[in-house]
This record gives C-alpha cells, sequence and structure tokens, in this order.
C-alpha cells in the first residue's frame, strides 16, 4: 500500500526554505544550509549556504561567509565568497577579504577590504591556469631578457 518511497534530495540544490536570525540572537559556530538565509542577530563563525544571504542593518557575521549571492546593509568582518552578485547597501561595513563575480556598491558604504572580481576561481587557480608549466612566477629578470632578445635573428 505504502511501497513507493520518496527520494530525498541529499545534493546542495539551493532551496526555497528560509533561515532567519533575528535581532537580538548571538550564534557562535559554523551555520550551513541550503536555504536562503536574513540574518539580523550576530554569527561569529562560517555561514555556508549555495542560495542567498541578507545581512540586514542589525545584522553582523565575524568569519567567512561562502553564498551564490549576498546582500549586506549590516557589519561583516573577515572573508566573503561570493560566487554571483554582492550588493552593499549604504549602510554596509565590510572588513577583509572580498571574492566576487560582480560588486554593487551604494554611495555611502564602506568597503575596507580586498577585493577580487572572478567567476568562482580563486587567484592562485587563474594564475596557475595562465603560466605555462615550465615557467615560475617572479620577479622581472632583466638579464635573462637580455639574453633573450639577442638571441633573436635580426
Amino acid at each position: 500500500m505504502f511501497s513507493e518511497k520518496k527520494e530525498r534530495k541529499s545534493n546542495m540544490e539551493p532551496g526555497t526554505t528560509q533561515n532567519r536570525i533575528n535581532e537580538g540572537t548571538r550564534l557562535k559556530g559554523d551555520v550551513s544550509s541550503t536555504g536562503f538565509f536574513r540574518i539580523d542577530g550576530t554569527i561569529e563563525g562560517n555561514v555556508n549556504t549555495p542560495s542567498k544571504v541578507v545581512l540586514g542593518k542589525t545584522g553582523i557575521i565575524i568569519g567567512t561567509l561562502t553564498c551564490e549571492n549576498a546582500d549586506i546593509e549590516g557589519k561583516f568582518e573577515g572573508n566573503l565568497q561570493v560566487s554571483g552578485t554582492l550588493s552593499l547597501r549604504s549602510t554596509a561595513v565590510v572588513e577583509g577579504d572580498v571574492v566576487v563575480g560582480k560588486l554593487s556598491v551604494e554611495p555611502g558604504a564602506t568597503l575596507n577590504a580586498s577585493c577580487v572580481m572572478q567567476n568562482g576561481m580563486t587567484k592562485a587557480k587563474q594564475n596557475a591556469q595562465e603560466l605555462p608549466r615550465d615557467s615560475k612566477p617572479g620577479l622581472f629578470n632583466k638579464q635573462q631578457k637580455t639574453k633573450e632578445a639577442s638571441a633573436l635573428p635580426k
């Protein structure tokens, strides 16, 4: 009668559920979900979701935030990794390291961070793909360049 078993999704696809951390709530530790986050409280730790995160005006995150899209109105300190669009509202304060696909900043927002814009790849991975295997990253070597130039046919 009830022989059909429903398969549960165990992959990390974005969910439609909303997670809310209200003002006055303080969490310490790592938070992970497949759904959308609205944060008006304080989180000290790592937040990870393949969906969108909204950090409200009273919201604070100290740690690492990894998500697809983010709207920030509150305060963020740490490492921010947004594969899609990061929107900084006029009340936003961001400090730390930021890696984004796209960046939108309203006048009045504070961004005291090193910011890298790319399509989901870390800078090290990008550099590794751009350099030939036999070349080594380093400083400009004037003697080597002079030797290479003199070896060219005239």
